[in-house]
């Protein structure tokens, strides 16, 4: 069931725990969420998919970002840190598979200048 169906016409319905993707809403006010996971080596048949995805990169610098969608993504060099807001941390260094779940935020402190393939779900 979709989380726009359990609202009453005109209602705010307030997702408050994530399943499987799907936001259902309860009478609690706190938000479950899944947080990033990083996986330092990753099967050959998913790296081998991940390099066909476009590519982006950046110099070293500390900067927030917000993920409106999922993200996965390949590292292909360099080095960061992300912080996600829930205190959970990602190291991504070359080789590097990590998935950062839609509405989540953190922090990136790229230590040295990175690449990396990537895929919005």
């Amino acid at each position: 069931m979709h989380a726009s169906a359990l609202a009453r016409p005109g209602a705010f319905a307030r997702p408050v725990a994530v399943r499987r993707g799907v936001a259902r809403r309860f009478r609690s006010s706190t938000v479950a969420r899944a947080s990033a996971t990083a996986d330092p080596n990753p099967d050959a048949s998913i790296v081998a998919k991940a390099k066909q995805w476009p590519t982006w990169g950046c110099e070293a610098s500390t900067f927030p970002w917000s993920y409106g969608s999922q993200e996965t993504c390949l590292v292909i060099k360099g080095e960061a840190t992300v912080t996600m807001d829930d205190g959970t941390v990602v190291e991504l260094k070359p080789g590097t598979l990590a998935t950062f779940p839609a509405g989540s935020s953190c922090t990136w402190d790229v230590k040295q200048a990175i690449e990396k393939h990537y895929s919005f779900d």
